[in-house]
């Protein structure tokens, strides 16, 4: 196997893998990547933990077809560092590369292909969606997802089409997100109910992050799989039974205080810092047109601080919350980062680019019966997005 590739080009691509690599593994084979010629002007690099796959492909001028396996971490660390333009790879005999660029040269001990584990192949995928729903799906929900390993049917997301909406949903137990959206005209699609694994929603995630093209996507008995500009994600499905989200939305909230997210996030993260470290727990109360943010902490002190209401809807107020500051603040975070994005407008005059924010921020709505049941978070002008947080006692 010989081949030439860009070095800026390999690095990407080897960074991109590095996600679905194990740190540790039992397994030695599964810390390399596999590398190995696609005709003459083009390789592919395969990473996989048995559980998640990373296919990519990129050009190259081959000059003797191929393959081979190579220590991830080590290739990677070393390509970012090269400085010149192309890097020249050559299999030796007794599984040796040898790598050179510029006046660095580099030989590395490697693994035959063959010992490289065989993983799910798929010739195409045959449903498209717009790349703008899978990001905004996952980063609007993915935070919510357990990180318990013992809570396997939780550790993952639940994808759901049917005859006319698409829709994802987390949870941990103590808090749900859920978003969707209807089928947009021209995307392919077929009814799907799937778990995605947490680790497979953040990989997929980093390869398609700012893509606006279609993504195109599929399944079999075991797997599912992501096409991204030439690179495919395949993942092995979570078995088991999610939780019956819909009875955990309350349909009876009949009070809604309006406030302005940048504010009320800001505000949170201050109050947070005095809060009692094992309980994480803030008081938010309602009342004479705001919202009172308080902690304290038998050990530190106390912290409050008032925000205005941008709004109220319902019979009386004077109502306190207890919440884990933690869970609010991650969707607080959300759906500000959200908001600045949506509003900042590009203007490009020449080779120059110009940011223009538009005026305000979004507001967030929080619907509530009392202070002990569920509470529904929501973004002012979007009814696809609920966040679902049950209060602590106070």
């Amino acid at each position: 196997m010989k081949f030439k590739i860009d070095r800026k080009l390999l690095a990407y691509e080897l960074s991109l893998v590095q996600g679905v690599l194990e740190r540790t593994t039992v397994i030695p084979v599964l810390s390399n990547v596999l590398l190995e010629s696609l005709g003459e002007n083009a390789i592919r690099i395969t990473g996989t933990d048995l559980d998640i796959t990373l296919r990519c492909e990129a050009p190259a001028e081959i000059a003797e077809p191929g393959k081979i396996c190579v220590q991830a971490r080590k290739l990677f660390d070393i390509v970012r560092l090269l400085e010149s333009d192309d890097v020249h790879f050559e299999k030796e005999a007794n599984a040796w590369v040898k790598m050179s660029c510029g006046r660095s040269n580099f030989r590395l001990a490697a693994v035959e292909a063959d010992k490289f584990p065989e993983t799910a192949q798929f010739k195409s995928a045959p449903l498209k969606l717009p790349g703008e729903i899978f990001n905004r799906f996952i980063s609007s929900t993915s935070f919510a997802i357990t990180n318990e390993q013992s809570r396997f049917t939780l550790s993952g997301a639940k994808f759901e089409i049917d005859a006319k909406t698409v829709r994802m949903v987390t949870t941990d137990g103590h808090r749900l997100a859920l978003i969707e959206t209807p089928i947009p005209a021209g995307a392919t699609v077929e009814p799907m109910d799937v778990l995605i694994p947490k680790k497979a929603l953040l990989e997929f995630a980093k390869i398609s992050g700012g893509y606006r093209g279609e993504i195109g996507f599929g399944e079999d008995k075991n797997h599912i799989y992501f096409e991204v500009d030439g690179r495919l994600l395949t993942a092995r499905k979570l078995t088991g039974t999610f939780p019956n989200y819909e009875i955990l939305i309350p349909k009876d909230n009949d009070k809604i205080a309006s406030f302005d997210a940048v504010e009320i996030k800001n505000a949170v993260r201050r109050v947070a810092l005095m809060s009692d470290q094992r309980l994480l727990s803030i008081r938010l109360s309602i009342d004479a047109g705001e919202v009172l943010i308080e902690s304290q902490s038998a050990e530190e002190g106390e912290a409050r601080e008032a925000v205005a209401l941008a709004a109220f809807e319902g019979d009386g107020d004077g109502t306190t919350f207890g919440f884990n500051h933690k869970y609010l603040s991650d969707f607080l975070a959300v759906v500000t980062a959200a908001g600045a994005e949506s509003r900042a407008e590009q203007e490009t005059e020449g080779d120059k680019v110009k940011v223009k924010e538009s005026a305000g921020s979004p507001r967030v709505s929080l619907s509530y019966k009392d202070a002990d049941a569920q509470t529904v978070f929501t973004v002012d002008g979007d009814d696809d997005y609920k966040y679902i947080l049950m209060p602590l006692r106070v």
